[in-house]
Formats: C-alpha cells, sequence, structure tokens
C-alpha cells in the first residue's frame, strides 16, 4: 500500500500543457504527504473548455513555475513508487509530454489505473465510473473536483480500497 495518486490539469488539447498537479502520497496505507503547484503551461495559451473543466486561466499561472522546476520538488517525494491515476492514460499521456517537451529523461515509471480497476470491481453496479462517482461508492465526498490536489486524493481513496 504505497503509492502516489497523481492528477494532472490541463490549459488546452496539447497534453503538455500541464497546468496544474496534485500528488497524495500513500505509505502503508497511510495519506502520509501531499503536494499541489500551479505550473506555467507549454504551449501557454487557455482552451475555453478547459478554464470552464478546472476553473484555472492564464491569470492563474502567468507566475508559475515551469514543469521542470515542479517536477524537481516531485521526483524525490515519489521515488521507487508506483503512480496512481484515475484514467491514468491522460495522466500518463500528459506527464510524458511535459518530459518530452522539456527534453527531460522520462524515468518510466509505472502507473495503475483506478478506473480500469473500479469497472473491474464495481462492474454495472454503478451508473457510471467518473471520479466523483466512484470515489462516493467508496466513501469519499470529492466536492472540489476537478481541483488536481482534491481529484489526486480521491484517487488515493479508491484505490486504497480497490486496488
Amino acid at each position: 500500500m504505497n503509492f502516489a495518486a497523481i492528477d494532472f490539469e490541463t490549459a488546452n488539447e496539447c497534453p503538455s500543457s500541464v497546468c496544474s498537479v496534485g500528488v497524495v502520497i500513500v505509505r502503508d496505507g497511510t495519506m502520509a504527504d501531499r503536494f499541489y503547484s500551479l505550473i506555467n503551461p507549454e504551449p501557454g495559451y487557455y482552451k475555453w473548455f478547459c478554464c470552464r473543466v478546472h476553473g484555472l486561466t492564464e491569470e492563474d499561472t502567468c507566475n508559475a513555475p515551469v514543469f521542470p522546476e515542479v517536477w524537481s520538488r516531485i521526483a524525490p517525494k515519489i521515488e521507487g513508487l508506483p503512480l496512481v491515476a484515475h484514467n491514468a492514460r491522460f495522466d500518463e499521456g500528459c506527464l510524458k509530454a511535459a518530459f518530452r517537451t522539456y527534453q527531460m529523461d522520462y524515468p518510466g515509471y509505472t502507473f495503475y489505473d483506478t478506473l480500469a480497476a473500479s469497472r473491474s470491481y464495481f462492474g454495472h453496479s454503478l451508473a457510471n465510473h467518473q471520479l466523483q462517482t466512484v470515489a462516493a461508492a467508496c466513501g469519499y465526498d470529492l466536492t472540489r473536483h476537478h481541483h488536481a490536489l482534491a481529484d489526486a486524493k480521491a484517487c488515493a481513496v479508491i484505490a486504497m480500497r480497490i486496488l
């Protein structure tokens, strides 16, 4: 039960345009640490549909650190841990794209997906397998959906319950 739940929000349709990240570190089945940061995205423009989802704008992130600076603070916290995300394909894609954009060496993180796990665990007993629905089925009330840290915490709760 040691892992890091991670969630990214993006500024536009480009996976590399991460504008916020939330990480919850779970050690021995307990949430031991958390990290949240805004990120100045690359490319640095916002699409209305992304802003509508997470509420972040260019004004929120124009003075935020760029991805390599943020990741240098996250990397030591997650060293040796598998990463868990709800719809891991999205978050892993964002992470790999950001590493490529900044010409950083990708360390080959292992990802587990709570969305896939939810489909297997709950089957058709849930109306859908969206993060807030699965979190509620696991006893967690996700009140700030699409805030990266809140989503990472919900993912951690789900992972501790069904993975």
